[in-house]
């Protein structure tokens, strides 16, 4: 049988449901992948192999007694990842497993260990993955790239000189590097696309309210949701079935998203299979796109994409319009109140973080330090009017897509840099590279809009990269359209992107 780990987890889940591969299996299998890659890779900042051990067991006797799955060997149909190995991001809490955030202040004495998991742990539990611990993010979840002072940096898999991003890197890290067959992560800016276009993997960011657990209505600025990374559109489709709380009946838990119905059970997946929104063989759908190569930080930096960035994305939009779509340049004019508005926002949001104690700050890196102590000197009035500038952006912004099933943008601004290439010592260019780095991402958050990234063409191989690193484009999609948005990514799939295709450190 082919290794268990080349299998997607679509077709590992059938494996499960089946019976020809049992969680426990399963989970020896992901652990000593784990064992032997992630020393070098990065990617778990805690593994917890007896707890992933016992969870296995459990599931497996659930399924032979048939406790709480109904008849013996039939899961029931809520538990729709059983026995699929995940992770949780180390931003995340996960009860009696200390929770790292990334840093040195919460570490040794200052440690962290919760008594209650986090809603989205809870979720995962609830529809049957199984943990392999905590993949590694950057301090807080800040930057967007994981190199952190409290652990070792998330190599890229297809260069391990290189920045996987952030800040849900140790997740991309897993699955590009085959010790997941997909991983759970978060998006405040870009933190599930951007380390899944650095490392080659599909990263979709919902829409700002699908989910229950991390839907981006519980934060200032509605930034932050959960979303999957994964090797496949089909994967990621999967993961995204298992994130959204559902009824017993199959109805989602939170009915709507920005007006827009939540889709039945299944329905994300099978878009992703099907490569169209109506269903059915044929890949019939045909949708309206926009162009652009805008950036919402134009204007306040010099955003100046490197040529491997642009090539990738006409290679995109040239497929696009190859597969039978309408194509078109979006008109999209700078707003000057949005730069300073989100950094305002962005630090405002480090101000909250619960440390007081000199010393305890004083373990923070330099640039969590600058985004604390500037944020911490936002009056109520300049966050208020930030706020204001912002929302002001995402109805313009939602207004101007409007008319378009999906707008392509391109994935990065650049290569994935070197390790170390982001300023360690100066906050305010270190703040400034991220920029250019992924400039295409945080507008997105702002606007509350679904958005995926898929790499679409590699660069020329170099010493350190002998298969080349991967480029991608993102597709951003209206309010609600999950749907459409994985139907053109598995177009493109198929189209562009061999996904068997895998990193020197496979």
């Amino acid at each position: 049988m082919t290794d268990l780990h080349e299998r997607s987890a679509v077709e590992l889940r059938e494996l499960l449901l089946g019976g020809s591969v049992s969680p426990v299996e399963l989970t020896e299998h992901y652990l000593g992948r784990v064992a032997e890659r992630n020393p070098a890779l990065g990617a778990f900042a805690t593994v917890t192999p007896d707890r992933a051990r016992a969870r296995a067991h459990e599931l497996q006797r659930e399924r032979e007694v048939g406790d709480a799955l109904g008849d013996p060997g039939d899961p029931v149909d809520e538990q729709v990842l059983w026995g699929l190995p995940s992770g949780d991001k180390d931003l995340w809490d996960r009860a009696g497993v200390p929770t790292g955030f990334g840093s040195r202040a919460f570490a040794g004495t200052h440690a962290w260990v919760p008594a209650v998991s986090a809603d989205v742990v809870a979720q995962l539990d609830a529809v049957g993955t199984i943990s392999l611990g905590k993949t590694a993010a950057p301090e807080l979840g800040f930057p967007a790239y994981t190199e952190l002072l409290a652990g070792p940096p998330a190599r890229n898999p297809w260069d391990p000189t290189r920045t996987a991003g952030g800040s849900s890197g140790g997740a991309a890290v897993a699955v590009a590097a085959g010790m997941l067959p997909f991983a759970p992560g978060s998006d405040g800016g870009g933190s599930i696309r951007i380390p899944a276009a650095a490392c080659g993997l599909v990263g979709l960011k919902p829409s700002r309210g699908l989910l229950a657990a991390g839907g981006g209505l519980d934060g200032p600025g509605g930034l932050v949701v959960n979303g999957p990374l994964a090797r496949t559109t089909a994967d990621a489709a999967l993961l995204l079935e298992g994130l959204i709380t559902r009824t017993p009946d199959g109805a989602a838990a939170r009915p709507y998203t920005l007006g827009q119905a939540v889709g039945p059970r299944w329905s994300y997946l099978a878009a992703a299979l099907d490569g169209e929104v109506r269903g059915g063989p044929g890949r019939t759908t045909r949708f309206r796109l926009g162009v652009s190569r805008f950036s919402a930080w134009e204007g306040f930096y010099d955003i100046a994409p490197e040529p491997e960035a642009l090539a990738a994305h006409a290679a995109g939009v040239a497929a696009l319009a190859g597969l039978g779509h309408d194509v078109e340049e979006v008109a999209w004019q700078p707003d000057a109140a949005y730069a300073p508005a989100f950094r305002t926002l962005w630090m405002a949001g480090a101000a909250a973080l619960p440390i007081d104690d000199p010393e305890r700050l004083a373990l923070l890196e330099p640039l969590t330090q600058w985004l604390v102590g500037v944020g911490r000197k936002v009056g109520a009035r300049e966050l208020v009017d930030a706020l204001r500038a912002l929302t002001a952006f995402e109805r313009a912004t939602v207004a101007r897509l409007a008319p378009y099933d999906a707008v392509v943008l391109p994935a990065l601004g650049m290569v994935p840099p070197p390790l170390g290439w982001f300023d360690p010592a100066d906050p305010e260019r270190n703040f400034e590279q991220q920029c250019l780095f992924t400039p295409y991402t945080a507008m997105v958050n702002v606007a509350g809009l679904p958005a995926i990234t898929l790499p679409v063409q590699w660069t020329e191989p170099t010493a350190s990269a002998p298969a080349g690193m991967p480029m991608g484009v993102q597709l951003v999609g209206r309010p609600g359209g999950e749907h459409a948005l994985l139907a053109l990514a598995a177009q493109l799939e198929g189209a562009l992107r061999r996904p068997d295709r895998r990193p020197p450190t496979w």
